[in-house]
């Protein structure tokens, strides 16, 4: 995805006009206190003078694999909403209040672009959820809690937790999380699995072909595979980095797989 092009959505970038703090202020004071004309053009000019700020949000979401253009209206959209919503009374910068706004509509139109179906009533609950939590991070610049929102939209904790899991977008198993340039680790080697039902002759036969290997990369795979621990809790337990791990990890598999 090309987010460093010079034109999107028919725009060019490059010839954008940043606005700074005292014209933001002039404007959106125009916005609120003069004629219908002025209104409309200082809002217009609000919008094309915070463009920048929108392709500065979007290329967060660089690598989710949309199109930029796509993303580049939705931001508009999000700045849209919070030039039309912003209270330019309170000691706020607009960015302050801007960012996460556009922020919440990208996330809204990736979740809703989600291959997995949630009900309508559910996304309702936690779009208002997050509605809620951007403002009031905005107003008191401090996110809040579970229990503020739930009080501020008059339903359970439980319900809001519920919806906002929902609409969060899943995680591949082979989602790199770390590398040290040599070994990558993954989603996958985070998951560990404290009831493990391995068949027992698997184990029988692991347990045999695991003899010829070195005593560390052993406990190694008797932490992962028998006790069902992570890779950072075996690391933490043997006194190494998690990379460390999974590289005598990788080996030692290849090894057993030799050997068998």
């Amino acid at each position: 995805m090309q987010f460093s092009k010079v034109e999107i959505c028919g725009v060019n970038t490059s010839k954008l006009k940043v606005l700074n703090e005292s014209e933001k202020k002039a404007l959106l004071k125009l916005m609120h206190d003069g004629t219908p004309e002025q209104k409309k053009q200082a809002r217009d000019d609000m919008i094309n003078g915070n463009l920048k700020l929108v392709l500065s949000v979007i290329k967060r979401f660089a690598n989710r694999g949309e199109n930029p253009d796509d993303l580049f209206q939705v931001g508009c959209i999000g700045l849209i909403k919070a030039i039309d919503n912003f209270d330019s009374s309170l000691d706020v910068k607009f960015s302050t209040y801007g960012v996460p706004m556009i922020i919440g509509e990208v996330k809204r139109f990736l979740r809703d672009s989600n291959t997995i179906r949630v009900s309508r009533s559910m996304r309702d609950t936690a779009y208002r959820a997050m509605q809620v939590r951007e403002r009031i991070t905005a107003e008191k610049n401090q996110e809040p809690s579970v229990e503020e929102i739930a009080k501020e939209l008059g339903i359970k904790k439980e319900d809001v937790v519920l919806a906002l899991e929902a609409i969060v977008e899943p995680v591949s198993l082979y989602e790199p999380v770390f590398s040290d340039g040599a070994d990558t680790i993954y989603v996958m080697d985070q998951v560990g699995d404290a009831n493990d039902d391995m068949n027992w002759l698997n184990e029988l036969a692991l347990k045999e072909a695991i003899r010829s290997l070195e005593p560390r990369e052993k406990r190694i795979l008797s932490l992962r595979f028998f006790a069902g621990k992570t890779q950072t809790e075996v690391a933490k337990e043997i006194g190494i980095s998690q990379a460390q791990v999974s590289r005598l990890e990788k080996g030692a598999l290849e090894k057993i797989k030799n050997e068998i």
